[in-house]
């Protein structure tokens, strides 16, 4: 069963729309220019995101964890005209270049980067989110969304990336940020504010709405 996996993953990366030339740009030069190019999204990571701020129809986006500006192009995609997307990252290496992608976006005008510590900043805000990305400190995923819970509208989408942490969230013997991350999932899951599935693509994606 493993090895036929990565074939099936390349079968759902063919049939998925993905028609950007400025993403396929970021994806070349991200793994041609960091040292961490499993970060990214990618194509059917990608798709998913695009398709699911389209379905939602956003005003106002807050994504925690920029990296080179992949995620935050695709979720872009399904704002409205007048919407805003705002992006947090710690890196300012790395946001510099996702900077530079942002600005050859058509909707350059409407992402906001923020180069800062997502647990300093989100306090500050008083707007209403109706979809949240969470692809951070995964030591942190727990406080990002005690943070964020109250900022987001209801029927609002939380999306909470990498929570199977390569399958290591079975181990009986678990590292820090697989704890952390077993700890988030059973967190959101007995939270009564919200409902929540985890779908078990790349490596892991849990969507959280808002009651």
């Amino acid at each position: 069963m493993q090895d036929i996996i990565p074939r099936l993953n390349e079968y759902c990366e063919a049939h998925s729309t993905l028609n950007d030339p400025l993403l396929l740009k970021v994806e070349r030069e991200t793994h041609l220019k960091t040292l961490a190019p499993r970060m990214l999204s990618g194509h059917l990571q990608g798709s998913m995101l695009i398709m699911i701020s389209k379905l939602v129809k956003p005003k106002c986006i807050l994504e925690i964890g920029t990296f080179t500006g992949y995620s935050a192009l695709c979720l872009a995609k399904g704002l409205v005209t007048d919407g805003q997307l705002i992006t947090i990252d710690t890196d300012a290496e790395v946001g510099l270049m996702a900077q530079l992608f942002f600005d050859q976006s058509q909707h350059k005008n409407q992402i906001s980067l923020i180069i800062d510590d997502a647990k300093n900043v989100i306090p500050t805000f008083t707007q209403k989110f109706d979809l949240v990305f969470i692809d951070a400190d995964k030591d942190a995923y727990g406080t990002y969304f005690d943070l964020i819970i109250d900022k987001c509208n209801p029927g609002a989408l939380i999306i909470a990336d990498n929570v199977l942490w390569s399958g290591k969230i079975l181990d009986t013997k678990k590292d820090r940020k697989t704890q952390a991350l077993d700890d988030f999932n059973k967190k959101v899951y007995q939270d009564l504010r919200v409902e929540t599935v985890i779908l078990p693509i790349r490596d892991g994606i849990s969507l959280i709405r808002v009651k």
